[in-house]
């Protein structure tokens, strides 16, 4: 059956027919067409053959700004770690342990499961110290951030909209509680472009242990009413990086390259007929695949690391852990993916705080440091924005039973009016603190930023302007920002 594609279709395209009108008058299906381009690959001609996929470079072009970061690392630690165990010190909330909250704070505030509970103050259950020449106060539990203290921008005073886990990672991410918009991510990809085409621009990982793992939905990276071809891709932290990166029994690259120019031939036929963004995404991502089958194994091979690398993250290589993911985010980075995000669950922790917190502090302390510090020796981090993030903070009231010093059954609830975030490298200042909440930490009142605001200053870092980043839907120009955000210029180096 060796039959050219060309005589099979030249009557019915040259005639406008949809295809589902070819496919029914001409009596053929897809199928039978398909089946004559296997056996005869060369019946695609040449012309049909080539890709006809534009190599995005972004939809902003020239930048509105002078970029001072490139590239992204997001390490979010999913679930709400303490910012009182964590980057923000409160003296007079030890003194008010086990005592009332002053209702001048709580009266009338939402609260999540402590709505309508009698409320005692929870003091810091880990002293503080300061670290660095900048003096920056950090919690005990965390030496080697400590020790890159001089590297990090701290934000002790933002906030955020939602009090529940889905929701508040929603709006961390896409800058709304509405799920299906785009994922910052996405909105970089489509604003940037990609730095590699062997690589997706967005790759994320999740790790966990040592708390209550709250689920992360796979829409917190996705492209939503973007095209897809800027969704985020989801490696694996064990076995394949990425399911069915390697072929079959049998099936050799050249037989899989044959097939896949088969396929892309049989879209571009379709392509030139319709216009429909989705068939080029389509072309460009069987692209891609067979573009990782190759890069991704190289990728995530980290053997050929040194020794000392792996001391200095504290990984064993595929085990899956936040530290091994933070060396594979650092390959990554080195291989120009735009924006790398990696999940680490397991900070809930509505009771024991004082036991919990230690445990998850050793999971990320020096993973997160060294990350910094491998960056910042290759020449990497003063383009790398690194952003270690939540979804909210914990209330400094406590949660269970209450009775004096430190006591392994309470924890802290959800809590959205204040909470803490790390940035490092990637054009912001060092060795710096931004912001200030009230003696309680329960009220951010100095400098008080909102998530609309972050997410304006690290577009603005990468030389986007989140006012003028939009997309058409529906008649409506969205944004990640929504209708506001500003920059926060004090931070900025």
């Amino acid at each position: 059956m060796n039959i050219p594609i060309e005589n099979l279709l030249r009557n019915e395209l040259s005639q406008q027919d949809t295809r589902r009108s070819f496919l029914r008058k001409g009596g053929a299906s897809i199928g039978a067409v398909a089946l004559a381009a296997l056996l005869d690959p060369s019946s695609i001609s040449a012309q049909d053959k080539k890709v006809e996929v534009d190599d995005w470079k972004g939809v902003v072009n020239p930048l509105h700004f002078k970029r001072k970061a490139k590239r992204i690392i997001h390490l979010y630690m999913a679930g709400g770690p303490s910012h009182l165990e964590t980057f923000d010190y409160k003296p007079k909330l030890g003194e008010m342990h086990g005592k009332p909250m002053p209702q001048s704070y709580t009266k009338g505030q939402p609260i999540a499961q402590l709505q309508g509970k009698k409320l005692n103050c929870l003091g810091p259950q880990h002293p503080f110290k300061k670290f660095g020449k900048s003096g920056q106060s950090i919690c005990e539990i965390f030496p080697h951030i400590g020790s890159v203290a001089d590297e990090l921008c701290i934000v002790r005073s933002l906030r955020t909209k939602a009090i529940n886990h889905d929701p508040a990672h929603t709006f961390m991410n896409t800058g709304s509680v509405i799920p299906g918009r785009p994922s910052m991510g996405s909105w970089l990809l489509y604003g940037l472009g990609a730095d590699t085409d062997e690589l997706p621009g967005f790759v994320v990982m999740t790790s966990s242990g040592g708390g209550q793992d709250q689920p992360i939905a796979a829409r917190q990276w996705h492209s939503g009413f973007l095209p897809s071809r800027f969704q985020g891709v989801q490696f694996n932290s064990k076995g394949d990086p990425v399911h069915y990166v390697k072929n079959p029994a049998g099936v050799s690259r050249e037989t899989q390259g044959d097939l896949l120019n088969t396929i892309n031939g049989l879209n571009n036929l379709l392509g030139k007929r319709q216009n429909d963004p989705e068939i080029a995404t389509r072309i460009a991502q069987y692209e891609m695949a067979f573009k990782m089958q190759a890069s991704v194994p190289d990728l995530v091979d980290v053997s050929k690391e040194p020794k000392h690398i792996f001391e200095l993250y504290g990984a064993k290589p595929g085990d899956g852990s936040f530290a091994s993911n933070c060396l594979v985010a650092r390959r990554l980075a080195e291989r120009g993916v735009r924006f790398i995000q990696l999940y680490h669950r397991g900070w809930d922790h509505h009771g024991d705080v004082f036991g919990n917190i230690p445990k998850k502090a050793k999971q990320i302390d020096q993973p997160v440091a060294a990350l910094i510090g491998d960056l910042r020796q290759r020449g990497l981090l003063d383009k790398t924005l690194i952003v270690v993030g939540t979804e909210f903070g914990r209330t400094p009231m406590l949660q269970g039973k209450s009775n004096s010093g430190q006591n392994k059954n309470v924890g802290r609830d959800h809590h959205k009016e204040a909470f803490s975030v790390m940035l490092a490298g990637g054009g912001v200042k060092r060795g710096i603190s931004y912001g200030k909440t009230d003696e309680f930490g329960y009220q951010a009142i100095e400098n008080p930023v909102h998530m609309h605001d972050l997410n304006a200053t690290i577009l603005h870092l990468l030389g986007l302007n989140h006012e003028k980043l939009t997309f058409k839907y529906k008649g409506l120009d969205f944004r990640l920002t929504t209708v506001s955000g500003e920059v926060m210029k004090r931070v900025i180096s």
